[in-house]
């Protein structure tokens, strides 16, 4: 029998208020094949299998679920405690949704309390719930039980894995101060564990929001340059610290190294540096910019276009734009391809960001191109400076 119909024979006798469930009910509870003892009417203890009291113990855990995600503690307080008395072994899975759904509402002591509880019966599964409190603590911010759920870990020689000593340092990126931020990543490289993809953006994006530029190489050059698992990301965020600050001759010389050390550039690659050159006005750099990805074979995207538009426009030279624009293709359907990492550094142009609003003007039933685009944006343009008088 499904969890679903158990639930749903409970609230036809009017117990209580529950609703259809989509969990799988089989991994909410460990199975055991252990043995127990349970009275029987006749008042001898007989030996009957675990699985016996499964479904009840199933349904109790969807029903905590239930009470937890939904706010009603003092029922699943009810509910906990004859879990308790079942003597149920949880699984990995159930106590992350309990965690989630206790820390949503900021019940950080129940979720103390729920490691107790698995601490104190010397389950198998303290160190997955160790790493799962630590997340837990994390993404709400809570830095302080994060540090004490480590310090605990430490102390009862619990195994540290990589996938939460690098949780530290992402849930320090996003909350703490850059000082906290680069003393958890000092004790991730002592712990000579490889430094995730997703942590190296969150800790590219603290030091941008800082304008902490020189910081940013730096950690990027402690990373490795030289690293293939993360694709072009490192050698994107190094140039995006030199673009920013706009230092022209670092970035070109950065950009050399970067295809001498087997990389080839991308989209996110090459718009960065063509914004640089748009916001310096540095036009044949830009030019050879475009030519060198056609010779790539790489598409441009929106923002490519916008750098082109923006640099021509912004110095008074729109006449001119056609001697770049008949090289590229103005039919294709517009396309945003950059990392969206480019724009916390280097922000968005004014063609992209009233392209994006046409865009997402959907009552106009028609089919966009990058040629459609600009004629909009440039009657835009013209007519911005015109005085009209009412009389």
């Amino acid at each position: 029998m499904g969890v679903e119909q158990i639930i749903w024979r409970r609230n036809e006798k009017g117990a209580f208020d529950g609703t259809h469930s989509s969990v799988d009910s089989s991994s909410l509870v460990q199975n055991n094949s252990r043995k127990r003892m349970f009275p029987q009417s006749d008042g001898v203890f007989h030996d009957t299998k675990v699985d016996v009291s499964m479904p009840k113990q199933t349904s109790l855990c969807v029903l905590m679920l239930h009470y937890t995600e939904n706010g009603l503690f003092p029922q699943a307080q009810t509910t906990w405690e004859q879990l308790l008395y079942s003597s149920f072994v949880p699984s990995v899975e159930f106590i992350s949704r309990l965690f989630d759904a206790y820390a949503k509402h900021g019940k950080f002591d129940e979720v103390v309390n729920i490691l107790r509880y698995v601490d104190m019966r010397k389950f198998s599964i303290l160190p997955n719930v160790y790493s799962l409190a630590i997340s837990c603590f994390g993404r709400e911010g809570q830095l302080e039980l994060m540090e004490d759920m480590a310090k605990e870990m430490a102390s009862r020689g619990v195994h540290v894995s990589s996938k939460t000593a690098n949780a530290f340092v992402l849930y320090y990126s996003i909350f703490g101060s850059l000082k906290d931020m680069e003393h958890a990543y000092g004790r991730l490289k002592r712990s000579r564990f490889m430094i995730e993809r997703e942590v190296i953006r969150a800790m590219a994006s603290a030091y941008t929001r800082d304008r902490q530029f020189y910081e940013l190489g730096e950690f990027l050059r402690d990373v490795g340059l030289g690293r293939k698992d993360v694709g072009n990301l490192l050698w994107n965020l190094l140039l995006l610290s030199y673009a920013a600050n706009f230092k022209m001759k670092s970035l070109q010389k950065e950009f050399l190294q970067m295809v001498e050390s087997g990389f080839r550039p991308d989209i996110t690659t090459f718009n960065i540096r063509a914004l640089a050159f748009s916001r310096m006005a540095l036009f044949w750099d830009l030019h050879l910019s475009i030519q060198h990805m056609e010779h790539e074979r790489v598409i441009p995207d929106l923002v490519t276009f916008g750098c082109v538009v923006d640099a021509y426009l912004d110095r008074g030279l729109g006449r001119n734009l056609d001697f770049v624009l008949n090289k590229m293709n103005l039919d294709d359907s517009p396309m945003l391809l950059t990392d969206p990492f480019v724009y916390e550094a280097l922000g968005k142009g004014d063609f992209q960001m009233s392209s994006e609003a046409f865009l997402e003007f959907k009552t106009q039933q028609r089919k966009w191109t990058y040629r459609a685009l600009i004629q909009k944006y440039l009657k835009k343009h013209y007519r911005r400076d015109q005085i009209f008088w009412n009389y």
